[in-house]
């Protein structure tokens, strides 16, 4: 997908003809000098801290993937990226998306293991089908655990959603093979419990997010009381957004209401960037949105303590903006694109705003290179959240988002305290 956004650029006039000199092309693909990088683009100053009702700090990083802690059968190959965690039967299962690097592969494997301690895992399964496998979301529904995972397919070049599949873990431990299921043509981005059943976000039209045709994507809602029958959310359909939007989460607020984000790379009419959306608690398939000039990618979004967060990935620069406010149409897109791969990146932790529906920043967890894609898993621990992700190496040179996708990257969790403080 990125020689489309290059080469476009190059037929769009989107630099000037200093940008195709060796070491910006380099940079386009990745292929830089990680410590000359490093001293050539010092990170800006983080944002504005904004805190809310509660004082964050991350008190523990570790690894998880690779680690000595994993058994043998966990093979872990360069690139360890897409992940989900949850609580099942009393363990913490753990799924991750393990292939070459970042892009599509017909190598790609889905790794299932589960723990006790969150230092040592036990090996559930793998999955493999010889094409690309991607968004494990892991879904515990009673007594049934659900791994859902995206299929696509199998060149690095493009991006070709072709459905959701599930697998089932037995009654004797043994996990299913996969099989299709829900919408088709989908994208599940997050599954979670609700209201008795499971709920799938989802998005489709995917193919068109780095095509530059203009395509209309949605996000749709599903759910489920059986883990493998889907049905829209409402009378009114699944659909609860049009445009440009593909990944999405939500979070309820302590009143009911329904707070989302969508990340809006493509574009449309209201903008590029991301969607910040509201609903009531009465009609939580009815979003109201507004725009938001910067891309929280994957993002994960949770309620602790009367505030809503969101986790995602933080675009290094002076204003954090994925939307360069240039043009129009497909050239603004592959500007947006060319200067989003060629900047750093960070995992953030933001929170919601009461009243004036914006994010504010709170902290970056320990992360750099190719990193975010979160989840999250409420402590035993009193005012703690434990959240996993994934990065470049911790102890390594800052590196720019294409150069990271081509390098090591690996599962971390990250356990972060809430102190509750007083806010007049």
């Amino acid at each position: 997908m990125l020689w489309k956004i290059v080469g476009a650029s190059v037929l769009l006039g989107a630099g000037s003809s200093a940008t195709w000199k060796g070491a910006r092309v380099g940079e386009y693909f990745g292929r830089v000098d990680a410590q000359e990088w490093q001293h050539e683009h010092p990170a800006p100053p983080p944002p504005l801290v904004e805190l809310g009702k509660h004082r964050v700090q991350v008190t523990d990083t570790r690894r998880i993937v690779p680690s000595t802690g994993l058994a043998p059968e966990l093979r872990a190959q360069t690139a360890n990226n897409n992940l989900d965690v949850v609580r099942h039967g009393g363990r913490v299962y753990l799924a991750w998306r393990s292939a070459p690097n970042h892009f599509a592969s017909p190598e790609a494997v889905i790794n299932v293991a589960s723990s006790d301690d969150e230092r040592n895992w036990r090996y559930e399964t793998s999955y493999h089908l010889g094409r690309d496998l991607r968004e494990p979301r892991l879904l515990s529904l009673g007594q049934h655990l659900f791994l859902y995972v995206s299929r696509l397919g199998k060149s690095p070049w493009s991006f070709a959603p072709e459905g959701v599949s599930v697998g089932e873990q037995r009654a004797d431990g043994t996990w299913s093979e996969l099989e299709p299921v829900g919408p088709a043509g989908a994208i599940a981005w997050r599954v979670r419990p609700f209201q008795g059943e499971g709920l799938m976000v989802a998005y489709r039209g995917g193919e068109h997010m780095y095509s530059l045709d203009g395509g209309a994507m949605t996000v749709e809602l599903w759910r489920t009381s059986d883990g493998r029958h889907f049905r829209p959310f409402s009378a009114r359909g699944a659909v609860v957004s049009r445009g440009g939007g593909s990944e999405t989460d939500f979070t309820l607020g302590a009143d009911g209401s329904l707070f989302a984000v969508v990340r809006n790379e493509e574009g449309d009419a209201t903008g590029w960037g991301s969607k910040l959306c509201r609903a009531n608690a009465t009609s939580l398939d009815q979003w109201l949105c507004k725009p938001d000039p910067r891309k929280y990618d994957s993002p994960l979004m949770f309620e602790h303590d009367g505030e809503v967060y969101v986790v995602g990935r933080r675009n290094v620069t002076s204003n954090g903006a994925y939307d360069l406010g240039s043009g129009g149409g497909m050239l603004r897109t592959v500007r947006n694109e060319l200067s989003y791969i060629t900047n750093a990146k960070r995992c953030a932790l933001w929170r919601w705003v009461p009243g004036k529906d914006r994010l504010a920043f709170v902290l970056d967890l320990p992360s750099r290179g190719d990193t975010c894609f979160p989840s999250a898993l409420s402590n035993d621990a009193t005012g703690e959240v434990v959240i996993y992700d994934y990065s470049s190496d911790l102890t390594g040179p800052d590196l720019p988002w294409a150069a990271g996708q081509r390098r090591p990257t690996f599962v971390y969790r990250h356990v972060l305290s809430f102190e509750p403080r007083r806010v007049d």
